[in-house]
């Protein structure tokens, strides 16, 4: 009898080593993007080889990467206090946001799931109990005997994990996990971007409502003046009339940008996850408003290894990840399941005389799916076809990225060219309403060189604000492009302490909703490390 449970030991004990020693499918290896390291903008490429040595263009580099080595809080380039209070307001306060980080929780969830399928699995749990009692009526008396039944029994079963699946299948809920998280950071990247570019609309907005309520102004005076000069006989209803046009026409278009600035703002508060209506954060004078100098020589050099770690081009490196991992699960059904099964019972009765009687069944159970006709080969087809096409779409995510930081990064060279060109176009038409002026007040030309002169003078200075603010656009689209704005967040930033307590007083959570996340930056993190790390 011991040299049977011995047996059985060993035996058991080889299996296990024999199940952890043998893993199918591929190892996941990060797809290679062979050009990207070299790669440069085409525009500052150019700036740097012209009119520069390479000593100067070196120092060049050198100087506008270290401006780059932090771009988690770009924002501060722009030195308004106004504009990071909003973002951080919108960190903490953006629902899209907070439903990103809700879903690193259910990929942790996930994850404990495919933990789980490493250990034994009680599979069933019964019970009963019965009462009896018997009744006879024969001969001198009745008779009655009555006595209770009762069995409990529950059985055991374990998988061993002799091919990798079950490691394979928490090799890719883990990679899903850190795909969420990179996702998370991706929505910060995209929600610092649209405050940004919502702010400096909204600040463009205003502007342009104080340019036409100047040229109203103008516009007005001018209105009065034909006006008296046609009363004294001494003018034309035709200058009169055109000037009165001229004058409403420009009072015609502040209602339209006043809904603008109305709808901007209330864009900006769902984006910090308020209501609609009016943000303090925002009511500052135009006046004392100061639109912030950036010269693009800031620019000139952009390390091509930010692009790899943009979060979303990590997301699609964990997915592939992920992906990779199916193969070995799928590669698993190639070969026999072996389990380890067992049942536990106990019966017993309170009738005289009868005994409690136990039970103990141990022993392997083998399954193998031979007969299949092609179903496994063409699964695990089906899912290296899947991992062809993330890493193809890796590959592409790469190419568009890259696309996007060079047309921000040639859009703000040449927007800056044009805006330099507006200021000077904006003083021109400025030196010729001056101009106009005079001659018509001395009577050396018609009042329409007036109105042609207000009327180009009013379009450039618009001009020139639209300029501004496509240039402050592009710029906050290229740190966007190259994946800024992200930063590691804690369990408290992630999910607000209400929500927390909401869904603990809804769901069991234990401590995964408090315990610290493992927050890998490398998709060739594996899943043993992860579980050390409390996930």
């Amino acid at each position: 009898m011991v040299k049977k449970y011995f047996y059985n030991i060993v035996l058991f004990i080889g299996l296990l080593t024999l199940s952890a020693c043998t893993t199918l499918g591929p190892d996941y290896e990060e797809p290679v993007v062979d050009w990207l390291q070299e790669w440069q903008p085409t525009v500052y490429g150019d700036t740097l080889e012209q009119g520069a040595s390479s000593q100067d263009a070196a120092t060049q580099k050198s100087q506008n990467k270290q401006n780059h080595t932090d771009f988690e809080f770009w924002w501060h380039l722009f030195n308004d206090p106004i504009l990071s209070k909003l973002i951080e307001e919108a960190k903490q306060g953006n629902h899209s946001l907070r439903i990103a980080g809700l879903r690193i929780f259910e990929s942790r969830a996930l994850l404990g799931i495919a933990n789980s399928s490493l250990y034994p699995q009680l599979q069933q749990v019964n019970g009963s109990a019965s009462y009896v009692n018997n009744q006879s009526h024969g001969g001198n008396a009745p008779r009655s005997q009555s006595f209770t039944n009762y069995q409990a029994g529950f059985n055991l079963g374990w998988e061993l994990d002799f091919w990798g699946r079950f490691q394979r299948g928490i090799e890719s809920a883990d990679a899903a996990f850190f795909a969420s998280i990179t996702n998370q950071q991706d929505a910060q990247v995209l929600l610092a971007a649209q405050v940004a570019n919502a702010y400096f609309s909204y600040r463009t907005t205003q502007d342009r409502i104080k340019i036409a309520h100047e040229n109203a102004k103008i516009q007005q005076r001018s209105y009065e003046i034909t006006t008296n000069v046609f009363n004294s006989g001494e003018g034309s209803e035709l200058d009169l009339q055109q000037a009165k046009t001229q004058y409403f026409a420009t009072l015609s278009t502040i209602p339209e940008l006043e809904i603008a600035l109305a709808q901007t703002r209330n864009a900006i508060a769902i984006l910090l996850g308020k209501q609609p209506g009016v943000l303090p954060e925002l009511e500052i004078s135009t006046s004392k408003y100061k639109w912030p100098v950036i010269s693009p020589k800031y620019f000139q050099y952009i390390p091509a290894n930010l692009l790899t770690r943009r979060p979303d081009i990590r997301t699609a490196a964990w997915q592939v990840a992920a992906q990779s991992a199916q193969i070995g699960v799928a590669e698993a059904d190639f070969y026999p399941a072996i389990s380890l099964f067992g049942t536990i019972g106990w019966s017993g009765s309170d009738l005289a005389g009868a005994s409690d009687i136990g039970s103990l069944a141990l022993g392997p159970s083998f399954t193998w799916n031979i007969l299949d006709y092609d179903r496994i080969e063409n699964n695990v087809r089906i899912q290296d076809s899947r991992l062809q096409q993330l890493m193809e779409q890796y590959q592409n995510l790469v190419l568009q990225a890259a696309k996007e930081v060079d047309d921000a990064s040639y859009s703000l060279v040449k927007t800056n060219e044009q805006k330099l060109l507006v200021d000077k176009s904006l003083k021109a038409s400025q030196r010729a309403l001056a101009l106009a002026n005079i001659r018509y007040r001395e009577g050396y030309s018609d009042f329409q060189r007036v109105l042609d002169a207000q009327r180009a003078t009013f379009s450039q200075a618009e001009q020139q604000l639209l300029t501004q603010g496509s240039y402050i656009a592009t710029i906050v689209n290229l740190y966007k492009s190259m994946g800024g704005g992200w930063s590691e967040m804690s369990i408290d930033e992630l999910i607000s302490s209400k929500a927390r307590e909401t869904m603990q007083e809804r769901t069991d959570w234990g401590d995964l909703l408090t315990a610290p996340l493992y927050l890998s930056k490398e998709p060739s993190t594996t899943a043993s490390e992860a579980s050390k790390n409390g996930q």
